[in-house]
């Protein structure tokens, strides 16, 4: 398994449940700082402009950005990981609060989807992924709702299987959720986008771990 940048924002407060490994990296945008401190977690680096957390933390190795930018602290935070080498990551306090940030995180699911990379947002009952020109394959475990988006303007080779409701070679747009309230059946199952980008929502698992 490839080794996991977590990146923990100051959104609605989900609860942290992830487990580190040697070789992951923990990063805290602004005030996830305090996010990561009450779950008894340190960052490796705190980044942002600190217009929330009011002040870059003491004793911590601290990136602090100006407060006028064209990018967000979690897009910051991503780019740290990406310059160190990281290539999966999971984004935990990044949904909920100012809706824009939300839609800014999803920009950032997406634009790692096409990458080639891996990002999954967490919330406290969904996560939220993207895939690109390829398939995410998911195990028997899985149960509850998933859901399909085109996030590009047009998905096409379309292929849902193990699913409650199968497709075949079909196509997506940004404008029908087609896609939507789909089951996993406790089988193997994967979804296929064969050009373009789409958004998955899934449940997460009832166990520890996404």
């Amino acid at each position: 398994m490839e080794p996991i940048c977590y990146i923990v924002g100051a959104g609605e407060d989900h609860g942290l449940d992830f487990c580190p490994k040697d070789g992951d990296l923990i990063l805290a945008a602004d005030a996830g700082y305090l996010r990561l401190k009450a779950a008894g977690l340190r960052p490796q680096i705190v980044v942002g402009d600190f217009d929330t957390l009011g002040a870059p933390p003491e004793g911590e190795q601290v990136v602090t950005l100006p407060k006028i930018k064209d990018v967000t602290d979690t897009w910051a935070a991503i780019q740290l990981g990406l310059e160190r080498g990281y290539r999966c990551f999971a984004l935990y306090g990044c949904t909920g609060g100012r809706f824009e940030h939300t839609l800014a995180n999803l920009q950032i699911v997406a634009d790692l989807a096409a990458g080639g990379m891996e990002c999954q947002l967490v919330d406290r009952t969904q996560v939220i992924t993207a895939v690109s020109n390829g398939t995410v394959n998911f195990g028997p475990e899985r149960r509850g709702f998933v859901s399909v988006f085109a996030h590009s303007d047009l998905c096409t080779g379309v292929t849902i299987r193990g699913m409650k409701y199968e497709l075949e070679n079909g196509e997506l747009t940004n404008r029908f959720p087609l896609g939507v309230s789909n089951e996993f059946l406790g089988v193997p199952s994967s979804v296929t986008i064969g050009k373009g980008t789409a958004i998955l929502v899934f449940d997460r698992k009832k166990q520890t771990g996404i």
